[in-house]
């Protein structure tokens, strides 16, 4: 009955030892963060629907790009771009919050040294960051994920005016003098472009999988693909592309207006052979709850933008385990 089933965002068949029948209770228990909308599916089997259903996550850790550095957390997922200016760092921010409500225990680490704007985003900006007596920075929690960022250290209107090498040894000891609690995941909200910093993190930081953002403008879409090209190239298996700022919904109205384009990101994403986990629009409520500290995601779990969110949210989970099980020596 199983093989007659297909979970959202998983293309394969329900492996048998997931799940677990007890008279007339059933226990789905998946690798991944996910929510209880995953058991849909189940719940309207003409079967296996007559079972009460039930959801249990044990989030698997993974294997990353450098297998022989010690890691004490879960699973590394860079979020890059190419160029700025897509919403990098909102897309990091709200996919972070979307995987804490699907389950998962969450970080977060503000890896744009020159530009850091987590604080903003996720509130607390006043707030500084605590050192213990092993010299490693306790981080904050924000709506329930953990948060390090350069901008907890510094003042809001302090510039970051550092040469290459400096800021990506800063971002390394970012990266390693946090004291992070156990993770399930953590997203790194990366700085836009190729260079030395993301070349530097890319092949001396585990990382699981990388997100790229793009928005569906052609200059934008250029640069994607040169950032899934270096990742490829240092062996960084790409989880997924988004595209941000899709089109543009009036708030009022439900008006859709395509302002950069149709399909752009869509479209790298079938050429370059990568999973597009979303189209995000350019709505005015996401980004006023951002510029207050009080992400959509956060605030509203509910409404529809957050729903949409949480499923890209539940794709990237879903693939990042996908993926694992494609390589050399993994079974599912």
């Amino acid at each position: 009955m199983l093989a007659q089933v297909k979970l959202p965002h998983w293309s394969r068949t329900i492996p048998e030892n997931w799940v677990t029948i007890d008279g007339q209770n059933a226990l789905l228990t998946v690798p991944f963060a996910a929510d209880e909308r995953i058991l849909e599916p189940l719940k309207q089997h003409s079967e296996l629907g007559q079972f009460k259903w039930t959801l249990k996550r044990i989030i698997a850790k993974l294997p990353n790009s450098q297998p022989e550095l010690p890691m004490t957390f879960g699973n590394v997922i860079v979020v890059s771009s190419g160029k700025g200016g897509v919403g990098k760092s909102s897309v990091s921010v709200q996919l972070a919050l979307a995987l804490h409500q699907l389950g998962a225990n969450v970080g977060i680490l503000d890896a744009d040294v020159y530009g850091p704007s987590l604080p903003t985003m996720l509130g607390g900006q006043e707030e500084k960051l605590e050192i213990n007596a092993q010299q490693k920075m306790i981080p904050h929690q924000r709506h329930g994920i953990w948060v390090s960022s350069l901008g907890y250290l510094t003042d809001t209107k302090d510039a970051a005016i550092w040469r290459g090498p400096m800021a990506s040894a800063a971002l390394q000891q970012l990266f390693r003098d946090t004291k992070w609690p156990r993770l399930d995941y953590l997203i790194v909200d990366m700085p836009p472009g190729t260079g030395d910093i993301q070349l530097t993190f890319a092949q001396k930081l585990p990382i699981t999988g990388a997100v790229i953002v793009t928005t569906p403008q052609t200059v934008a879409l250029a640069d994607a693909e040169k950032g899934i090209t270096m990742f490829r190239k240092v062996g960084v298996p790409i989880t997924g592309l988004i595209e941000n700022m899709s089109y543009y919904q009036c708030s009022q109205c439900g008006h859709r207006d395509a302002i950069f384009g149709t399909e752009g990101g869509a479209k790298v994403a079938q050429r370059e052979q990568v999973p597009l986990l979303g189209q995000w629009p350019l709505d005015a409520r996401i980004r006023s709850g951002l510029d207050e500290g009080k992400p959509l995601v956060a605030e509203q779990p509910e409404h529809e933008l957050s729903l949409m969110m949480k499923d890209s949210a539940a794709q990237l989970a879903a693939e990042l385990y996908q993926q694992a099980q494609t390589k050399p020596g993994r079974t599912q």
